[in-house]
């Protein structure tokens, strides 16, 4: 069975580049072996960028091309910019949906490179503590949460147009402190259904 690298829900087309993430999500969808009818396991290895290219084709056909899949985008950080590249090229828009962990897995802050490149980042916010984000979230790094943050306010001095999200069902006062953090940080805060 030939691998998903690419797989279109609604208008957008949507790249799995990787299963690498540097979370466990009690949440995630990768529990699943499918999503939306797509099997998004990469069993022969991630994807090349040419492979990419090729099935995006004409990005203008998309209302955007979103970096996002099995795993965390920014794990293959330029490949993804890269891509960003080609798609503005062919006249198309990008998107990440991203745990915000790129500049943590790089050693340096990451964001300065979204510039041009990304026309959305959105940075699954999901807690508004570090406790709570812990025990949800379940990170494989150190400092996930603190670099997370740090992530997202290095988005707003670069001028990207970078939002946090949150899924509902962590609960009404948890959804008001995410709110008052977004607030904080100074980036909008979107608040989106869970995913059954």
């Amino acid at each position: 069975m030939k691998d998903t690298y690419t797989y279109q829900i609604g208008e957008n087309l949507y790249v799995n580049l990787t299963n690498r993430c540097t979370n466990r999500c009690t949440f995630c969808v990768r529990s699943k072996k499918t999503y939306e009818g797509y099997s998004l396991w990469l069993q022969g290895g991630e994807p090349t960028v040419e492979q990419i290219a090729a099935e995006i084709g004409d990005p203008k056909r998309y209302r955007e091309v979103v970096f996002c899949g099995f795993g965390e985008p920014t794990c293959r950080l330029r490949e993804m910019l890269s891509l960003c590249d080609t798609v503005h090229a062919r006249g198309g828009k990008t998107r990440v949906n991203t745990n915000g962990h790129g500049s943590l897995i790089a050693g340096k802050d990451v964001a300065p490179l979204f510039a041009g490149k990304l026309d959305g980042v959105n940075i699954s916010l999901n807690a508004p503590t570090k406790e709570a984000y812990d025990a949800l979230c379940r990170p494989q790094i150190p400092n996930a949460f603190e670099g997370m943050l740090a992530f997202a306010k290095s988005c707003k001095r670069c001028g990207l147009n970078a939002w946090f999200s949150v899924v509902d069902c962590i609960g009404s006062e948890k959804l008001a402190a995410c709110r008052a953090l977004a607030e904080e940080v100074g980036i909008p805060l979107r608040v989106r259904e869970m995913i059954e």
